[in-house]
């Protein structure tokens, strides 16, 4: 037989072995590899291995959990979803995981669709609680990154309906008595001047973001906004968000994250408590820095999320906010606790209660709803408030 032939033969299983060869190594990496509990650049816990039983076979969630379970303790992980990230530019997708690939180094979720909104939803639901209270309510929606700074979009991406939902917003609100706080047109006004009012690796709006809603509240208000000469600004490096976390671009250079701190806020006068059902923790201060030496560096706004959090400004004589929120009013509490004696953060995705018994208990005499957009968008849990 002819050499050349049988080696050209012998060849032709070459991508066929190293196929099977690269299965076979992953399959024993993953068997012998250590599992991991938590993913630093992804900011989240990994699943896994589930807990088996017929029950759980049978009704196909063992399976699924599995399927989770395998991708998420597959051998380098990271790397090959940073692989993937970039590999889909190169082939001239402007982005992934739902996430776009914007200009200087912007990071920016992809809009929610308007088929899956459930804003006229949320919104009914706040106009049925706005009756069934005696406080006056008021909304301020957060308008989406993609919305307000568009001028960092790739060229091709879906179309923001943020005015389609704000118009939805808008018209609840102005026939039920309940005021709105549209902050559209200072954002972007503030945007074309060079404010960063959003983080470029993050969803959230910056703390300078968070500022510019907060003098819109008191715009509409009729209250003072603390000066911005005011504070003293600390500038912390080495910020990545949410969108960083999910997109898999890893290269992308970090955020700052900034503190705002009024030096007239001190342990004196400022009282934080936070309560996780029955158990309560006080503390002086609205930021803990403790968590700068962490993955995720958001939670600096008092502790990151918790169903209900108390803050009371002993400098303040008169004012009682209630803010049922997302995560954006973790960086804009502390600026309205310059304006209110007290204020009461509610967070439904924790707090499963009757928020009316709050209202009816804690003699408030506003009540703010604060969401950014997406959120507003897509959350489930606004079906609590009652």
């Amino acid at each position: 037989m002819d050499n050349t032939k049988e080696n050209k033969s012998i060849l032709r299983f070459g991508p066929l072995v190293l196929f099977v060869g690269f299965i076979f190594t992953f399959c024993i990496l993953f068997i012998i590899m250590p599992k991991s509990d938590y993913s630093s650049t992804e900011k989240r816990y990994l699943e896994q291995f589930p807990e088996f039983s017929f029950e759980t076979l049978f009704s196909g969630e063992f399976t699924e959990n599995f399927e989770t379970y395998l991708a998420d303790q597959f051998y380098g992980r990271n790397f090959w979803k940073g692989l993937n990230s970039y590999y889909n530019l190169y082939i001239g997708h402007n982005g992934a995981d739902g996430v776009y690939n914007g200009k200087d180094g912007y990071l920016i979720n992809v809009p929610v669709e308007e088929k899956n909104s459930k804003v006229q939803n949320n919104i009914n639901t706040v106009v049925k609680f706005s009756k069934s209270i005696d406080v006056p309510v008021s909304v301020e929606i957060v308008p989406s990154t993609g919305y307000i700074m568009s001028d960092k979009l790739p060229v091709n991406h879906f179309n923001y309906n943020d005015d389609i939902y704000f118009n939805q917003i808008i018209n609840a609100c102005s026939t039920n008595n309940i005021e709105f706080i549209d902050l559209r047109e200072r954002f972007k006004k503030s945007s074309s001047d060079g404010i960063q009012l959003y983080y470029k690796t993050d969803h959230h709006w910056t703390t300078q973001g968070a500022y510019e809603g907060y003098k819109q509240l008191c715009d509409k208000w009729g209250i003072t906004p603390t000066s911005e000469e005011k504070f003293n600004i600390e500038t912390y490096d080495d910020f990545y968000g949410t969108t960083y976390s999910t997109s898999g671009f890893w290269f992308t250079d970090p955020d700052k994250v900034q503190v705002w701190n009024n030096p007239d806020d001190t342990e004196k006068n400022i009282t934080l408590e936070i309560v996780e059902g029955d158990t309560q923790q006080t503390y002086h201060n609205m930021y803990f820095f403790n968590h700068l030496e962490e993955d995720d560096k958001y939670p600096i706004f008092l502790d990151g999320n918790h169903p209900i959090e108390h803050i009371t400004n002993t400098n303040v004589k008169t004012g009682n906010l209630l803010i049922i929120k997302d995560s954006f009013s973790h960086c804009f509490a502390p600026f309205a606790a310059d304006n209110f004696n007290s204020i009461t953060l509610v967070d439904l995705r924790y707090y499963k209660g009757s928020v009316s018994e709050i209202v009816k208990k804690g003699n408030f005499d506003k009540v703010l709803v604060l969401y950014g957009i997406d959120n507003f968008a897509t959350d489930t849990d606004l079906a609590w408030l009652k």
